[in-house]
C-alpha cells in the first residue's frame, strides 16, 4: 500500500465534499491531527474506522485501500454496454454502462446476464397508438414474478417496477429500435428484440 497515494486520495476526496479535517476528524470522534497524517502520507486509517470514512467521502472501501479511483473513459456513455444488476438479499436494481462495481448490502453484485425470452418467459407486443404495450406470459405470486421491464433503445432506457399480484404487462412509449429487458425473480433477466 501506498500512504502518499492513499494520503492523496483521502485529500482530495474530502476536498470534493468541502469538507475541512476537523470536520471529518469531528465525525470520526479523532483528531484533526490524525487526518492531518493520513493526509500526508504519514500513516493510514485503522480499519474500524475505513467503512464509515468511505461513507463519508463517498466511496467504497476498496477504493480507500487501491488508492486511487479508476476512470473509464473507454466506455463511458455507450448505451450498447449496458448493464444490470440485481441484490439477491434486499432486491434493489442497478443499471449502468461500462465497467462498474456495484456492491449492495455489502457485497459485491455481479452483473446479470440476459436470455433470450423461452416458452416460460414469453411476451405478446402490441402496437397502441405511439406506445408498446407488452404482456408477460408470466405468474404473478410473491414468490415468482416480473420484478421489472426496462427497454433500451439508441440513447435512452425506461424502466418500469412491476410487483406481485398486479397484472403482468406494461405500456411504454415507442422509441428507436432496442431491446425489451425483464426480470424473472426465479430464473434471471431475459431479453427481447422489439
Amino acid at each position: 500500500m501506498d500512504l502518499n497515494k492513499c494520503g492523496k486520495l483521502l485529500r482530495d476526496l474530502r476536498n470534493e465534499k468541502n469538507l475541512t479535517q476537523s470536520q471529518v476528524a469531528d465525525i470520526l470522534g479523532i483528531s484533526g491531527k490524525t487526518v492531518s497524517k493520513w493526509e500526508t502520507g504519514h500513516g493510514f486509517p485503522d480499519v474500524s474506522l475505513i467503512s464509515e470514512l468511505a461513507d463519508i467521502l463517498g466511496v467504497s472501501e476498496k477504493i480507500l485501500l487501491a488508492g486511487s479511483l479508476k476512470q473509464n473513459i473507454q466506455e463511458t456513455g455507450n448505451i450498447k454496454k449496458i448493464k444490470f444488476y440485481t441484490c439477491p438479499h434486499c432486491g434493489s436494481f442497478v443499471q449502468g454502462v461500462g465497467e462498474n462495481q456495484v456492491v449492495c448490502c455489502g457485497k459485491p453484485l455481479e452483473a446479470l446476464s440476459p436470455v433470450d425470452s423461452d416458452g416460460e418467459h414469453d411476451v405478446t407486443v402490441t402496437e397502441m397508438d405511439n406506445d408498446f404495450y407488452i404482456e408477460f406470459h408470466h405468474p404473478m405470486t410473491k414468490g415468482h414474478f416480473i420484478s421489472f421491464g426496462i427497454y433500451v433503445g439508441f440513447d435512452r432506457s425506461l424502466f418500469v417496477k412491476l410487483y406481485p399480484e398486479q397484472e403482468a404487462s406494461v405500456r411504454i412509449p415507442k422509441m428507436f429500435k432496442g431491446k425489451l429487458y425483464f426480470y424473472c425473480t426465479n430464473h434471471g433477466l431475459f431479453e427481447y428484440k422489439l
